[in-house]
């Protein structure tokens, strides 16, 4: 063993003479039985230099034009990496943001971000909030600069990319590895499917139930039996408000994007995981409490010319839950929020930015 550490200290010492870059330390994702396959990121394989860099880097406000703003100022991990408890963000000078903040987990999986999916990776995610004029509002030049002054972040770009160099490309991918480990997978729904725990009778009957395609009928958006992730990935119009013209729509979501009438109203199915810290809920924040929603998809659905096909009670203005059956089902989806993610350590503010 001596000798070996001997060998390997040489090996060290010649690569760091030769200019040659010691390799990174692959980043060792938890193993998840009953989550699909990750999506790997072959442009920007995750590493554990390069997630400590993103971590930093999404917790200082540095990144801001005035110095004041982070990533968490509006995702913070008691709220599952949401700003729970408003409908909307606040950002630069009062600006009300006009979404709802989404929460940051199993983002992976996820092959478009955003409400309206505007962003096709993590990476390309990273730049709407840097750029936009009532967010960071950060220019990319003088975020670099600002990096490339400090003696705290030139070492931890030189360990996770492999040379002095800072440029935006790389503060995107540094932030886009921090956020690729925010994997929410510990929930008690977790610990039923691997054995180690039990459902309570009420948590059981909740269960069917979101996938009884005759009561709760969650199943072909939220989907809980099979894929575990809690959302189909795809953009639905659930049936908020009454429609008859696709123009009409107020927030245009999708449609937006793609510039196609059919996709006004539509937005990203979120995950059921983690409700429990996430209110307000839907695009616009609009329901308060996770009764609220229950109540809507009861009794309140509204028919509109792009509701997604997949409402099947639509007509009649829901699903029609009874108070007990509307109580069990809220005990299951409790089920699905995870203690340990929104308290791990390993995604907290580091000690130089608290």
């Amino acid at each position: 063993m001596q000798k070996a550490a001997i060998i390997i200290a040489l090996i060290a010492l010649i690569l760091v003479g030769s200019g040659n870059r010691l390799p990174d330390t692959p980043y060792i994702f938890p193993y998840i039985k009953f989550f699909p396959k990750m999506p790997e990121a072959k442009a920007n394989p995750v590493t554990v230099e390069g997630v400590n860099l993103g971590r930093h880097l999404f917790y200082d406000p540095v990144l801001s034009s005035d110095s004041m703003m982070s990533c968490a100022s509006c995702h913070k991990q008691q709220f599952a990496f949401s700003d729970s408890s408003i409908e909307f963000s606040t950002g630069r000078n009062a600006a009300l943001m006009k979404r709802n903040t989404m929460p940051l987990f199993n983002l992976a999986w996820y092959p478009a971000l955003f409400w309206d999916g505007r962003a096709s990776s993590i990476e390309e995610q990273v730049f709407h909030p840097l750029r936009s004029p009532d967010e960071m509002n950060i220019e990319p030049g003088i975020a670099v600069e600002r990096l490339e002054r400090s003696s705290f972040y030139k070492p931890l770009f030189t360990k996770a990319f492999g040379n002095g160099k800072i440029d935006t490309l790389q503060i995107s991918r540094a932030i886009a590895q921090f956020m690729r480990t925010l994997i929410s997978y510990q929930s008690k729904y977790d610990k039923v499917l691997s054995g180690e725990e039990m459902f309570t009778k009420d948590e059981f009957d909740g269960f069917v139930l979101v996938n009884d395609q005759t009561k709760g009928d969650c199943i072909h958006c939220h989907i809980t039996d099979g894929d575990v992730l809690g959302t189909n990935l795809v953009f639905s119009n659930n049936g908020l408000d009454s429609i008859a013209d696709p123009d009409d729509f107020f927030d245009k979501g999708r449609g937006a994007v793609t510039e196609r009438a059919g996709d006004n109203g539509k937005f990203m199915v979120p995950s059921l995981r983690n409700l429990a810290f996430t209110a307000p809920y839907m695009h616009d924040g609009r329901f308060k409490t996770l009764e609220d929603v229950i109540n809507f998809y009861s009794e309140g659905v509204r028919l509109n010319v792009n509701i997604d096909s997949k409402m099947g009670f639509a007509h009649q203005g829901g699903v029609n839950l009874t108070g007990d059956e509307k109580k069990k089902v809220i005990a299951f989806l409790l089920t699905l929020s995870d203690s340990a993610f929104v308290s791990d350590p390993e995604f907290s503010r580091p000690e130089r930015h608290r």
